[in-house]
């Protein structure tokens, strides 16, 4: 027999947690035939896998490329680190159902939320739908790289049934509108969609400035709602929630996490919701673990989301920038990166620049770090890592200093504030808690503030190889089977005989990141920041080469994902 794909000699970590061991993969049509010992054995098409480690394609439960998908089939960057499958609608954020005339409404919520550009997402959907299936049905028709599923959202849900109405904090639906909003989220779960997505978050507004609907509402509105997925018997809960108070100190980590555990309790099914470590709110990212496991012991399945990174704001030439609130740079605020860069050579503009910021405070210089653009891009920092210490060892001002390695690196070099997981040990904490699941890349969100689609490539060069914290098999488990069996993605998430050919060919010991760069390839030419990444050798999507050492093959074999498959 010949197979269509022959991956031979490498390391398979098959994604069940199993050890490691030299075997070879056989590949035909989209799933996978043999894993084993299979030299000798002929294919039409060989990939030598020796010193390689092959594991299935990793899985995304947190993106944001409902919209992105639409124009970018790649889906990048979640293409370059090893992704072959994401989930969309995270965080009640979904572009279905939608009545007409209410497109623009849902593309600024979904840029207020998320840094989307509405322009973009108006532009580069077709929107001729007003269910969640006719969303499903207008990406699969859709050329794709990735596969992808998604979340029904809560956001949407409510403008659906209740318009603009369901904006205001007062809100409060009839028991007529919560039953219409249960059929509604019945009806996208047999349209195929994963589950039922939430906001709670006080950051996510419209952007008039209210909360995004169901900000406010009573969990027992959740719970009527959710009785959909009950009665389905599938489907997944996701959330951002609400830990913090509004204009109070300390949390309410208590509350939160007893009514998403009540939910999945009556229920029965599982629920997924964000945590990250945040200073404000000390260490309540512990007790919110602790909480899930206890909650779990008692019937529950919580799944608290987590990013095995620090999530940091970027700023660099042709996105935001550190020297955006200066009158001296006012006239290119906006501006490209060649644009910029031309300005601030300019000396006298330098001069004035310098001259501004020497007058404004530095305090906030000690919290970001540079990444510079000729170096791997860091995300743990130690003492004198700050731009803060670095000017100070240059004898510059911090803006100084930055403007410099700007020079040098012909705009190439960002800085990095982390905003939350600023704490190395609460992050290994998180990462080796048993409760906690892998997600919050946010791929296609945050398009000009935060590059966080390369965590898997991260996760695997700085945890499990560098440091060490787990082994490559749970490292790889946590990747794949881990998050595709919460989901519910069948014969996906592991390598073995009859799966789906997901697959990545990866050179564990060349695993770095480049520093993330501005493109302008968004509809109508918005920036947004993109980042790649080495040793990533070989990625498979459905038994088709997708991705080679980063460069797109050209085949597209990604498949919309539902929960009725």
């Amino acid at each position: 027999m010949t197979h269509d794909i022959l991956i031979s000699g490498g390391t398979v970590v098959d994604g069940t947690g199993a050890p490691a061991r030299r075997a070879d993969v056989a590949i035909d049509g989209d799933r996978v035939a043999q894993v084993g010992d299979l030299r000798g054995s002929a294919a039409r098409r060989v990939i030598d896998a020796e010193g390689l480690v092959v594991t299935p394609g990793f899985v995304d439960l947190h993106s944001h490329l409902d919209a992105q998908i639409g124009w970018d089939p790649t889906m990048s960057s979640s293409c370059w680190h090893g992704v072959t499958s994401v989930v969309m609608g995270n965080c009640g954020m979904t572009f279905a159902p939608v009545r007409s005339g209410q497109a623009e409404l849902l593309a600024t919520a979904m840029e207020s939320v998320e840094d989307i550009p509405a322009s973009c997402i108006l532009e580069g959907l077709p929107w001729d739908w007003e269910d969640f299936g006719g969303y499903l049905q207008a990406v699969e028709r859709l050329p794709r790289g990735l596969n992808a599923g998604g979340y029904v959202g809560d956001v949407a849900v409510r403008l659906y049934v209740a318009g603009d109405a369901a904006c205001e904090r007062d809100f409060v639906p009839t028991p007529e509108q919560l039953d219409r909003m249960r059929d509604v989220v019945a009806r996208a779960l047999d349209d195929g969609a994963l589950g039922y997505s939430l906001s709670r978050s006080l950051f996510h507004r419209v952007p008039d400035g209210r909360n995004v609907p169901g900000t406010w509402s009573d969990p027992g509105e959740f719970l009527h709602v959710g009785r959909a997925l009950a009665d389905a018997g599938r489907g997944v809960f996701e959330s951002a929630p609400r830990y913090n108070f509004e204009n109070e100190p300390g949390d309410r980590v208590e509350e939160e996490v007893g009514w998403m555990a009540d939910l999945s309790i009556r229920t029965q099914r599982p629920f997924s919701f964000n945590l990250q470590q945040i200073a404000a709110l000390d260490d309540h990212y512990r007790r919110v673990c602790e909480l899930a496991a206890e909650a779990n012991g008692r019937g529950a399945r919580l799944r608290p989301q987590i990013t095995p990174r620090s999530v940091g704001v970027l700023f660099g030439l042709g996105g935001n920038t550190l020297l955006d609130g200066l009158t001296a740079f006012a006239p290119v605020v906006g501006a490209t990166v060649e644009d910029q860069l031309v300005w601030i050579r300019v000396p006298d503009h330098r001069a004035a620049i310098l001259d501004e910021a020497r007058r404004q405070p530095t305090g906030s210089f000690e919290r970001m770090y540079p990444m510079a653009a000729d170096a791997p891009a860091a995300y743990a920092y130690g003492p004198g890592d700050s731009l803060a210490d670095r000017a100070a060892g240059a004898g510059l001002h911090p803006l100084e200093w930055h403007l410099d390695e700007l020079d040098r690196s012909d705009g190439r070099s960002v800085v990095n504030w982390p905003v939350m997981n600023t704490d190395e040990s609460a992050i290994a904490e998180l990462i080796t808690s048993p409760v906690t699941i892998i997600g919050l890349a946010d791929a296609g969100a945050h398009a000009t503030q935060i590059m966080d689609a390369s965590q898997p490539t991260w996760f695997l060069a700085h945890w499990v190889r560098d440091r060490g914290l787990i082994s490559l098999e749970e490292g790889v488990r946590r990747l794949t089977s881990d998050t595709a069996d919460f989901i519910g993605y069948r014969d996906r998430g592991t390598l073995r005989p009859g799966a789906f050919a997901d697959v990545n060919v990866i050179d564990l010991e060349a695993l770095s990141l480049p520093v993330p760069r501005i493109v302008r390839d968004f509809p109508g030419g918005a920036p947004r920041y993109v980042q790649g990444a080495t040793g990533i050798e070989h990625t498979i999507v459905n038994g088709e080469p997708f991705m080679e050492r980063g460069e797109h093959t050209g085949a597209l074999a990604g498949r919309v994902l539902r929960s009725t498959d």
